[in-house]
C-alpha cells in the first residue's frame, strides 16, 4: 500500500509541475506577444528602419505560425501600399531624420512592385531627407532600391553582380518517358509554354523568342531606371563586362562596384551604423554603432489608411488562383467572391477597385471571381483594374470587366490561353509487370484511365473542351477591349507582354499605380478624388493564428540581419528556384493546381521566389533519392 501511494504521489507531483510549466509557458508567449506587437507610442526621432528581410508583394501569404514554431526559417512578405505609405509619411514627419535600407536579406518582387516601392524612395531622398542603404551582396531588385538612395554601401567581403531576368528552366518529358508516365495535355496557344516542359527537353522556338523579347524589355527598364537615379554610374559597362571590370579590381568585387560609381562607401555593418548614427544620433549606454531607430511595425500601424470620404472598395486577387478557399501564397475563387459579394451587400461602396498581381491558376475559380467583379457592375458601380506587378492568364481574365485597366510598365500580362494535363501511367506499370485489363460500357467508362491510358473519344472531349474555353477567353477579352477576336486571337495564343506593349495593343488603358485606379474610380462615380479612401476588402485573420505569426514573424529591431557573400546568395536564389520547380510540377499534375487552367507559368520567373509548404522538403527527398 506504501508503495502505490508513493507512486500516487509521484504522478501528482509530475502533473502539477506539468500544468505549472503549460501555465508559465502560455503567459510567457502572451507576454512575448505583446512585447511584439506594434507600439505607436514608442516612436521618438531617429532613423526608419526597412529591413526587408524577405521580398516585397501586393498581398502577403498567410503564414503557417507552426511553421515556423518548429524552427523553420521564415522570410517575410512585406505588403508594397504599407512600404509606400510609410515612406511617403516620412517626408514630412520630423522625428525621421533619416530612412534606412537594410538590403542583407532581399530576395526581391516582380519588376513594377520593386519599381514602385524605388519611386517611394526616391521621393524621400528628393525630400532632402538622407536616404541610407547597406547589403552585402546586392540582388537585381536591391540594387534598384539603394540606387535610389542618397547614400549606398555596401561590404568589403560582399559586391553586387547584376544578372538580369532569364535563365535555366527544367523540363521533364525525357525524365517522364523513362518512369512510363504520360502526360496527356490539352491546350491552345503557340505560346502557352507552360506545358512544354511535359511535352520537350527543351524549350521550343516560339516561346524562346517570345521569352527573349519580353527579358529584354523589362531589363532594360530595369536598366534606366538606375541610369535615372544615378546617372554618373557606369550600369552598362557592369552589365556588359564585369569580369573586365572585377579583374581590373584584383577580384574585389565590392571595390569593382565603387570604381564604377555603383556605390558609395565600402565598409562593415559597424561602419554604416557608426555612419547613421552621426546623423540621427547614437542611443545611449549601449553599444557602439547603435543608432536611435524608428521600427517599421510601429511606424505603420501609426500611419494607417485613411478613413476620409466616401469608400471605394479595393479587393485584392494576389497569388496562384485555386478553387475554395485557397491557402498560404494563393488566392480562392470563393474566398474573392465572398469577400465581393459581402461588401455589395451593404450597399455604401461608390466604386469597386480589383488590385491583380497573379500568374492566373484554375479557369473555374477565375470565373467565379468574375462573376463577383460583374455582379458590381450591376449595382451600377464603376469598375477599375489596377494592375501590379503579374496579371497573366486568369489573372487577365479577372482583369476583363474593368471599365478602365491601369498597368506599369514593366507590368506583365497577356498571356491568354488555356490548358489542362492529364497523367497516365500505363507506361510505368508495364515496366514493373503491372497489367491493366476490364469492360466498358460506353466509350466514357473509366476515362480517363490511369492505368491503361485514354482513348481517342475523351481525347477529342477534353480537346474540345480547352478550345471552347479558349473561345470563351477570346470572347470576353475582345468584348471587354473592343477588339475584334481574330485580333485578340493574334495577341493571345499565350503570349506574354511587357505592360508598355500591352498598352500599345490595347490590352491595357494607361499606366498607373493603385492610387491612380482609386482616382479613376472616383471620377468614374462623379466624386471628388480627393474625397474618397480605399475601403480593402479583405478576410479576418485567426485572431489565434494572428497571435501565433506575430510571435513568429521575422524581426525588423535594431537586431542587424545576418548578411551573406555573393556566391551563398547566388547558391540560395538556386536552391529556391529549383525548389519552386518542383513544386509547380506537383501542384500542376497531383494538387489544386490539376484540372482546366488559365495560369501563366512561365511568368513566375520574372519575380520573387514564392515557394509553398513542401516544395523545399520535396527537393531535398529527391536530391536525397538521387545520392542514394
Amino acid at each position: 500500500m506504501r508503495v502505490i501511494k508513493g507512486i500516487w504521489k509521484v504522478l501528482v507531483g509530475i502533473k502539477d509541475m506539468l500544468v505549472l510549466l503549460f501555465m508559465l509557458l502560455f503567459f510567457g508567449l502572451i507576454f512575448i506577444g505583446l512585447a511584439s506587437s506594434p507600439n505607436p507610442s514608442a516612436i521618438k526621432d531617429g532613423a526608419l528602419l526597412l529591413a526587408l528581410n524577405g521580398s516585397v508583394v501586393e498581398q502577403p501569404s498567410e503564414v503557417d505560425p507552426l511553421a515556423a514554431l518548429s524552427g523553420q526559417e521564415m522570410l517575410a512578405e512585406h505588403r508594397l501600399s504599407d512600404l509606400v505609405r510609410a515612406l511617403d509619411a516620412a517626408i514630412t514627419d520630423k522625428r525621421v531624420k533619416a530612412v534606412v535600407l537594410d538590403l542583407d536579406r532581399f530576395t526581391g518582387g516582380y519588376p513594377a512592385t520593386v519599381a514602385n516601392l524605388a519611386d517611394a524612395v526616391r521621393r524621400v531622398r528628393d525630400s532632402g531627407k538622407p536616404v541610407l542603404a547597406y547589403a552585402t551582396g546586392y540582388t537585381d531588385s536591391g540594387y534598384l532600391l539603394a540606387a535610389n538612395a542618397s547614400e549606398v554601401w555596401v561590404n568589403p567581403q560582399g559586391g553586387t553582380l547584376f544578372a538580369g531576368p532569364g535563365g535555366a528552366q527544367l523540363y521533364y518529358k525525357t525524365l517522364l518517358d523513362k518512369l512510363g508516365i504520360n502526360a496527356h495535355v490539352y491546350r491552345v496557344g503557340t505560346y502557352k509554354s507552360a506545358v512544354e516542359p511535359y511535352t520537350r527537353s527543351d524549350q521550343s522556338p516560339e516561346a524562346k523568342a517570345a521569352n527573349q523579347a519580353l527579358y529584354g524589355s523589362i531589363f532594360q527598364q530595369w536598366v534606366d531606371r538606375v541610369k535615372q537615379a544615378r546617372p554618373k554610374a557606369q550600369v552598362d559597362a557592369f552589365v556588359q563586362r564585369p569580369a573586365e571590370l572585377v579583374q581590373a579590381a584584383q577580384g574585389d568585387i565590392a571595390t569593382a562596384n565603387k570604381n564604377a560609381g555603383l556605390v558609395d562607401q565600402i565598409g562593415e555593418r559597424l561602419a554604416f551604423d557608426k555612419r547613421v548614427a552621426q546623423l540621427v544620433g547614437a542611443e545611449p549606454n549601449k553599444a557602439e554603432g547603435t543608432y536611435k531607430t524608428i521600427k517599421m511595425a510601429n511606424w505603420i500601424n501609426a500611419h494607417p489608411v485613411k478613413q476620409v470620404g466616401s469608400p471605394i472598395g479595393v479587393i485584392t486577387i494576389a497569388g496562384e488562383i485555386v478553387d475554395g478557399e485557397g491557402g498560404s501564397g494563393t488566392v480562392g475563387g470563393d474566398t474573392i467572391s465572398k469577400l465581393i459579394l459581402d461588401a455589395l451587400a451593404k450597399k455604401d461602396l461608390k466604386a469597386l477597385v480589383v488590385r491583380v498581381d497573379s500568374p492566373g491558376g484554375s479557369a473555374l475559380a477565375s470565373e467565379k471571381m468574375r462573376q463577383a467583379i460583374l455582379a458590381a457592375k450591376a449595382q451600377k458601380l464603376p469598375v477599375v483594374v489596377s494592375m501590379g506587378g503579374l496579371a497573366a492568364s486568369g489573372g487577365y481574365w479577372v482583369s476583363t470587366p474593368g471599365d478602365v485597366i491601369f498597368a506599369e510598365p514593366n507590368t506583365i500580362t497577356g498571356s491568354i490561353g488555356i490548358f489542362g494535363i492529364i497523367p497516365t501511367f500505363e507506361g510505368t506499370l508495364a515496366k514493373i509487370g503491372v497489367n491493366a485489363d476490364g469492360v466498358a460500357t460506353t466509350p466514357l467508362t473509366g476515362q480517363p484511365d490511369i492505368y491503361r491510358g485514354t482513348n481517342p473519344t475523351v481525347d477529342a472531349i477534353l480537346q474540345s473542351g480547352i478550345e471552347r474555353g479558349y473561345a470563351r477567353f477570346i470572347g470576353l477579352v475582345a468584348q471587354s477591349r473592343k477588339l475584334t477576336p481574330e485580333r485578340v486571337n493574334e495577341i493571345g495564343q499565350g503570349r506574354v507582354w511587357d505592360g508598355g506593349t500591352a498598352r500599345q495593343i490595347k490590352l491595357v488603358d494607361r499606366f498607373g499605380n493603385l492610387n491612380d485606379a482609386v482616382a479613376e474610380a472616383a471620377k468614374l462615380a462623379k466624386l471628388d478624388p480627393a474625397k474618397v479612401h480605399p475601403r480593402f476588402l479583405e478576410k479576418e485573420p485567426d485572431p489565434f493564428t494572428q497571435f501565433l505569426a506575430q510571435l513568429t514573424k521575422p524581426s525588423d529591431s535594431d537586431g542587424e540581419a545576418s548578411g551573406t557573400d555573393l556566391f551563398a546568395r547566388m547558391t540560395a536564389e538556386r536552391q529556391a528556384v529549383f525548389a519552386q520547380a518542383l513544386g509547380d510540377v506537383r501542384r500542376l499534375i497531383a494538387g489544386p493546381s490539376a484540372g482546366v487552367q488559365a495560369r501563366c507559368l512561365e511568368c513566375q520567373a520574372y519575380g520573387p521566389v514564392r515557394t509553398q509548404a513542401g516544395d523545399r522538403r520535396a527537393a531535398l527527398t529527391l536530391i536525397e533519392g538521387a545520392l542514394r
